[in-house]
């Protein structure tokens, strides 16, 4: 007997040591293929290549691509690789990116837009004096890219910033960039977080006669920049009668302290106008602002712009005090608040109460299934799918899903059991990944990998 249970012993050993073997020469063959397409494919294939690379969050491919595009011009090549790795501020194509701005004459100008795109998200340092000369050339087909690019490019160095914020100054006041590039040449200023550009933003800013988006523009620089001496200027706009510009002043607030800051965004909410209540949710909101609380719960509770009630509903998420956490609870359980309300209520909750309101919100889920309140259970169902929690409750919801849900709770059940690593349901996991619907098994499948699941072949 127990030779024999020996032999099966050695015999499982072997059968998952060839599995595993298996599944790493598939690995390895799928990754051959796909270095492969990056070499020698058409431009066709290679964007289709970084799309699904996009949707697999890979980037194991990362220096192929580098290595690739050091040697073509190809703009379709060139654009998907600038933008995927843009989309990902991945650091790597710098070089690459100043070359098409430097020879630009050679390269379409879709490469030359989509390289100084690219610059700016990863705040290349080294590329300003390229994008400088190339502003100073003034060919309007790039300067309002190279406008966007160059501020956030400069930000990464405070004694650059200085400099690109003083020539940008210098541009806007005597040169003629045109009205379509005004705007974007103030943000750009903001963008570069230099004290440089603050007085000509303040004199924009405060000008009564200047064209509303340009003052809206120069309010909004000045927040990001975030310096003392542009906040007079802010909250002068706070008090214009122009609504536009006021609620782009409460908006503006966020970054500011003090007693006078806090009062303004507080009168923010009293607005009639709807977009500074929701500024004024914004800021609170990035301000934590604890005092905001009993303006939120009112805003969440009565206003009548649905836009502005969720706003307050996320400001209120983000101070998560216990007052807070109390008004989240309660918008959540009325049953007779929208379904909108009650699902972002719902969302803030998991984010910061998990555990204390996890079973609540399965009640409701339950609930909402019973009445047939589809989208309010469908928006639960998201909820859940997303939320972290320990516990026998999430284990068994997702058991409950995986083995006899819907399409849409089979693939929630996925979720749950991959964002709080159930590996415990293995058998479960197991039998989606040959489910006879390809988008199921196709996510069975890669969370089986990300736990670390072998899929015995059949």
């Amino acid at each position: 007997m127990k030779i024999v249970c020996k032999y099966f012993k050695l015999k499982l050993v072997l059968l998952t040591i060839f599995l595993l073997i298996s599944f790493s020469v598939y690995a390895q063959e799928v990754e051959d293929s796909r270095r492969a397409t990056i070499q020698y494919g058409t431009e066709t294939e290679i964007a289709s290549l970084i799309q699904a690379l996009r949707a697999e969050k890979a980037d194991y491919l990362d220096d192929d691509l580098i290595a690739v595009i050091a040697a073509t011009r190809n703009q379709r090549i060139l654009t998907g690789v600038f933008g995927f790795f843009g989309e990902r501020e991945k650091s790597g194509l710098e070089e690459r990116a100043i070359r098409a701005i430097t020879e630009r004459d050679e390269e379409t100008n879709e490469t030359v837009l989509s390289a100084l795109d690219y610059l700016g998200r990863v705040k290349s340092a080294d590329a300003v004096p390229a994008m400088i000369e190339l502003i100073d050339t003034e060919e309007r087909r790039f300067l309002n890219n190279a406008f966007r690019a160059i501020g956030n490019a400069s930000s990464s160095d405070p004694t650059l910033a200085n400099e690109t914020a003083e020539f940008l100054v210098d541009f806007y006041n005597f040169r003629e960039p045109g009205n379509e590039n005004r705007s974007t040449i103030i943000a750009a200023i903001g963008a570069t977080r230099s004290n440089a550009g603050v007085e000509l933003l303040v004199e924009i800013a405060t000008n009564n006669d200047e064209r509303i988006p340009l003052r809206i523009a120069a309010i909004e620089a000045l927040s990001k920049i975030g310096s003392e001496d542009g906040l007079e200027a802010i909250l002068a706009g706070v008090n214009t009668n122009d609504p536009n510009v006021r609620s782009a002043a409460v908006a503006a607030l966020g970054p500011f302290s003090g007693e006078t800051v806090d009062r303004a965004i507080l009168d923010g909410f009293r607005d009639s106008f709807y977009r500074t209540r929701l500024a004024a949710a914004q800021a609170s909101r990035e301000r934590r602002l604890l005092a905001a609380v009993p303006y939120l719960r009112f805003r969440a509770e009565r206003d009548d712009v649905p836009n502005v009630k969720d706003e307050a509903i996320r400001a209120l998420g983000a101070i998560a005090n216990e007052e807070s956490l109390e008004v989240l609870s309660a918008l959540f359980t009325e049953r007779k608040n929208t379904e909108r309300v009650r699902i972002l209520a719902a969302e803030m909750l998991m984010r910061n109460a998990a555990e204390q309101n996890f079973n609540q919100l399965v009640i409701e889920l339950d609930d909402a299934k019973a009445k047939n309140q589809t989208n309010l259970y469908n928006g639960l169902l998201r909820v859940v799918g997303e939320t972290v929690v320990q516990g026998d409750v999430m284990l068994n919801l997702a058991r409950r899903f995986m083995q006899s849900g819907t399409v849409i709770e089979k693939l929630y059940g996925l979720d749950m059991a991959a964002n709080n690593n159930l590996s415990t349901l293995r058998e479960e996991i197991i039998t989606l990944a040959r489910d006879r619907n390809e988008s199921i098994a196709r996510k069975a499948r890669r969370i089986a990998e990300a736990l670390g699941i072998e899929i015995p072949q059949q």
